[in-house]
């Protein structure tokens, strides 16, 4: 009678649970500024796909909120001398097609971001590998070319998540679209192309399991119509709040802001190689004829500070003592007089459909047409942007970047160095023998103070010759309900949502 009992106090006990558990379940919906590229890591290297990714992958290393590097699926690692690493990996790790995850794993996703031809986006975050070692199924040695300071950061990347070969080579051109395999907290379950990506909570997830059972991210790019969203309560999470919409919903009940510092810079990108941007003295011209205060103020209100460096002050190795180049309109058309365009000429700027971007461009426009130059805007579809300035047919483009690793080399290499011409990040296509020299010292020195002289240099010109017009440094602003907890931003933009919770 007594064993009756106790088992039926453990049935009910049993159910009360899992009534409870079921009344904790929950859906999560994320406004986000733009659809994905692709789910490949090795594919586009665009912030709206790393959003998704960073969910669904995982890398050997990872980078906390506070830029920390700990344990992913690697569980320690050691230097062994200048140029190896030893990697002990996490055991049991199961990819969302049941297979476990192994050193063979490792060696196949370095390999594939290494090759140029599959991963051109990625390939020089591991620019440094020489090769890749199984030592047995939980070891893996990785040997370097060369010293490479950064490296634990470079492997903490979203790219760098963890690919299944078998998922990979089974899908062919169907992966990161169709087909979509990782560790991560979440595995991928659809995608509408333009309206919405759904996951679902991995059950065999070799840690604690995410809060949520489904996450869908819908593609809002419209920055007035995501912020109504969350307000309305069509999403619990809206990224990316444009300064006039965080105005408006301070006071907004049942919702709370939360604003946070980036790793990002914003810019306007020349082809240095097409006329008339060949020319130092246009690109200088360009430089002193847009008023970069007023788009900071007017468009980024509250949320940027003006930029003379392409590094923000967040990232180590930043240059700050370098001077803004002045709004100056008739230093502007001098310039332009002695590079021969002393009736100016005719272009295009290219942006995608980021409202900010647009409006970032119909003031250039503007103040071009002071100087004599004519200024053709066109928006272009995000894919069609990226593959298109990647392929270097544009004039003049907006875009930004995320200094993700929180080190000089992300930022500088991919976007300056020649190695990176296109799409891997140098879309302006310029380059110089001494910044390359630089960059590479900075990359493969182990001293931090020749690392940092190294980058101080690289900025001083960089800045003189002037590829960009170096526009902001941002913050950002997420907008949730505030019925979400648990939530913490990171400043490279790659939100964990595995502890979110919905009370």
């Amino acid at each position: 009678m007594f064993k009756k009992s106790l088992f039926i106090t453990f049935v009910l006990v049993l159910a009360i649970a899992l009534m409870g558990a079921q009344t904790q379940a929950f859906n999560l919906s994320i406004g986000a500024t733009s659809d994905a590229v692709t789910l490949d890591p090795h594919g586009e290297n665009d912030q709206p796909s790393s959003r998704v990714r960073s969910q669904i992958y995982e890398p050997l290393v990872r980078q906390d909120a506070e830029l920390n590097l700990i344990p992913g699926l690697a569980t320690e690692w050691e230097q062994i001398d200048d140029t190896t690493w030893e990697f002990k990996l996490r055991e049991g790790v199961m990819f969302h097609n049941g297979i476990e995850f192994t050193a063979d794993d490792v060696k196949f996703t370095l390999e594939r971001l290494s090759a140029p031809e599959t991963a051109a986006d990625g390939a020089f975050i591991v620019g440094f590998l020489d090769s890749v070692e199984v030592v047995d199924d939980y070891t893996v040695i990785i040997n370097t070319e060369y010293p490479f300071a950064p490296m634990l950061s470079h492997l903490a990347h979203p790219v760098t998540g963890m690919l299944n070969r078998e998922a990979v080579e089974e899908a062919g051109d169907d992966y990161g679209t169709q087909v979509v395999v990782g560790t991560g907290p979440f595995e991928f379950v659809d995608w509408v192309t333009g309206s919405h990506i759904d996951l679902r909570r991995y059950e065999d997830y070799w840690g604690e399991n995410a809060q949520a059972d489904t996450v869908r991210f819908r593609a809002i790019p419209e920055n007035t119509v995501r912020a109504i969203e969350v307000e309305t309560g069509g999403v619990d999470i809206a990224y990316d709040i444009a300064p006039v919409d965080e105005e408006r919903l301070q006071d907004v009940d049942g919702l709370y802001l939360d604003k946070y510092d980036t790793l990002a810079t914003h810019y306007i990108g020349f082809n240095a190689q097409k006329e008339p941007f060949d020319d130092v003295k246009v690109r200088r011209a360009i430089n002193h004829a847009i008023d970069v205060e007023a788009i900071t103020e007017f468009v980024y209100t509250g949320q940027a500070v003006t930029a003379s460096s392409p590094l923000s002050d967040n990232v180590w190795g930043a240059n700050t003592d370098l001077d803004e180049y002045t709004f100056d309109p008739d230093l502007a058309r001098t310039l332009l007089a002695e590079a021969g365009y002393e009736d100016g000429f005719s272009t295009t700027i290219w942006t995608n459909d980021n409202p900010l971007r647009m409006q970032i461009a119909e003031m250039v426009q503007s103040d071009l047409r002071q100087v004599g130059v004519d200024v053709d805007v066109q928006v272009l579809e995000w894919g069609t942007f990226l593959q298109d300035t990647g392929d270097g047919l544009h004039d003049m483009f907006i875009l930004g970047w995320v200094a993700v690793t929180g080190d000089a080399d992300y930022g500088l290499y991919a976007l300056f160095h020649e190695d990176n011409y296109g799409s891997a990040g140098n879309r302006t296509f310029w380059s110089s023998p001494r910044v390359n020299e630089l960059l590479d010292i900075g990359r493969a020195n182990s001293d931090p103070e020749v690392r940092r002289e190294a980058y101080m240099e690289a900025q001083e010109i960089i800045a003189e010759e002037a590829p960009w017009v170096f526009l902001i440094h941002t913050s950002a602003v997420n907008a949730l309900r505030d019925n979400i907890s648990n939530f913490t931003p990171h400043p490279a933009g790659h939100h964990q949502l595995k502890d979110v919770v919905k009370d």
